[in-house]
């Protein structure tokens, strides 16, 4: 099974994808004239003015959901296996896929509340590429074709949150238990369950509540413990850059034989880390109350800025600075070893271990507690948001069957049957995560997020246009000084049923 999960990860993360989520960020970057440069001072004062209402959730809510699903295991274990695969230059990788991807960020999460609606059972938006590819084209020719390809990719997004990927965060958190503590696996495993069934019954409310308390707090800890650790090692900073720089180009006399390893490697964890491109973003972006799509699409570019370039650049320097890894000659921990920190315990496996000792250095007998508490907010987080993805779209899948077609008490016993089904699948899920090997879910992990994110960019490249248009619409409103609203008619967008409706005044609370 292994081999069997190995040899088709290989070719959903051929070297097309790696190209496909450089090219689409380039050619967003281009079209928005560089929007995550411009907008910069935008996205932040758009956190500082949130708005909610009972439908939908704050900007700064929307934005901790989406930093929850971005700020997991990627950051840590993540970031050590592309500097172990990849060499340092996988760094370097890493900040160009998240600097482009803002703007792909921006396009998937703006058509993301375009198109989103409220849900019937509920009464909270919801939205995602599903919603949009199915309603974009609603009334065009094209209709039948992008309905299929959105319930396509609501089944596939299910399967990818609801059943591959939750297994990656719990295993890492198990990992970094035992390692520091001893905890047996079957016992976070049960702790895991428990806690995370009380979260996901809440529903996005209980979630986004959970998410705004959680994740801003552990993003400024674990960034700020780690950057006094680079700080103690700050005459190796030099050093560490010109090796990032010089080893992304194969410049490197030693790293130049992983040229296209940090390649690979930088873009294919920098994805799985900032998911930029890969079709999440746009379900928190849909939850949010505003009054112009462009301002949620703004605030979930800086998403992929504090994932990216904060949170992932302060483990890969913790790393580098320590000298707490490995390179791999051939991508793999069976072949040659190209470099050696020497500080790392034998047979020490990739991942949260390197980050571990890297801690260790400065804080001795502390690191491994540390990290484990560290990925213990960082992936309980991520796995609660990719509840709530996988539940988005298993919505959308069963809406019109449970709702139009059967309609009234029975519609509605419907919908709840099948969530009740999709949190016990999450759950099993997220248990077996925990005694699996980190080798298997990560295959699994990988595969989930290259799924999604072919299907959401060769989508979102046919349908950028609405995106653009909200774009430039925001920027002309703001150039009059208006607070800009949105108005579809105006900009000829036709399928963004909700804007069609708007009643934002008598809902604000």
């Amino acid at each position: 099974m292994t081999d069997i999960l190995g040899a088709i990860n290989g070719v959903i993360w051929s070297n097309w994808l790696v190209y496909l989520c450089l090219a689409a960020g380039v050619y967003f970057s281009v079209r928005s004239r560089l929007l995550q440069v411009r907008h910069f001072p935008e996205m932040i004062r758009l956190l500082a003015r949130g708005e909610k209402s009972a439908s939908g959730v704050s900007s700064f809510q929307a934005l901790a959901m989406s930093l929850a699903g971005r700020v997991g295991t990627g950051n840590i274990a993540g970031v050590a296996t592309a500097i172990a695969f990849g060499g340092p230059g996988a760094m370097f990788w890493m900040w160009a896929v998240a600097f482009l991807g803002a703007s792909t960020s921006f396009v998937e999460s703006t058509l993301g509340q375009i198109y989103k609606t409220r849900d019937p059972l509920t009464g909270e938006y919801r939205g995602g590429p599903a919603y949009y590819f199915s309603r974009a084209f609603a009334h065009t020719r094209a209709r039948r074709y992008f309905t299929v390809y959105g319930f396509i990719f609501a089944a596939v997004t299910v399967l990818a949150c609801g059943v591959l990927l939750p297994g990656v965060q719990a295993n890492s958190m198990t990992a970094s238990m035992t390692n520091a503590w001893g905890v047996p696996t079957w016992g976070v495993a049960i702790a895991t369950v428990i806690v995370f069934a009380f979260v996901v019954v809440g529903g996005v409310k209980r979630i986004a509540s959970f998410a705004t308390l959680v994740v801003p707090f552990m993003a400024v800890a674990y960034v700020f413990v780690a950057m006094i650790v680079v700080f103690v090692n700050a005459d190796k900073i030099p050093a560490v850059l010109s090796d990032i720089f010089s080893s992304a180009f194969g410049l490197h006399s030693t790293f130049g034989a992983v040229l296209g390893l940090a390649v690979m490697w930088g873009v294919k964890r920098g994805v799985y880390s900032n998911e930029a491109g890969q079709g999440t973003g746009p379900h928190a972006a849909a939850a949010a109350e505003v009054s112009h799509p462009a301002k949620q699409g703004l605030v979930q570019a800086f998403a992929v800025y504090v994932d990216t370039l904060f949170v992932c650049s302060a483990t890969g320097f913790l790393i580098l600075s320590t000298g707490a890894y490995r390179v791999f000659e051939d991508g793999s921990e069976t072949g040659g070893v190209l470099v050696d920190g020497g500080i790392l315990a034998a047979g020490a496996e990739v991942g949260p271990a390197y980050t571990q000792s890297a801690f260790d250095t400065v804080f001795p007998g502390v690191g491994a507690s540390f990290i484990a508490i560290s990925l213990a907010f960082f992936c309980f987080t991520t796995m609660v948001a990719y509840y709530y993805m996988a539940e988005t779209n298993l919505r959308f899948i069963v809406g019109r069957f449970a709702t139009v077609r059967l309609g009234g008490e029975r519609g509605v016993t419907i919908g709840r049957v099948t969530t009740l089904a999709l949190q016990a699948v999450i759950l099993a899920a997220s248990a077996y995560g925990c005694v699996s090997t980190a080798s298997d879910a990560w295959t699994l992990g990988d595969i989930g997020v290259g799924l999604m994110a072919w299907l959401n960019i060769l989508g979102i490249l046919v349908l950028q246009q609405p995106a653009f248009k909200a774009l430039r619409d925001y920027e002309k409103q703001k150039k009059q000084g208006l607070d800009p609203v949105f108005d579809p008619h105006a900009l000829n967008i036709t399928g963004a049923t909700y804007w069609e409706t708007y009643e934002r005044k008598s809902e604000r609370v």
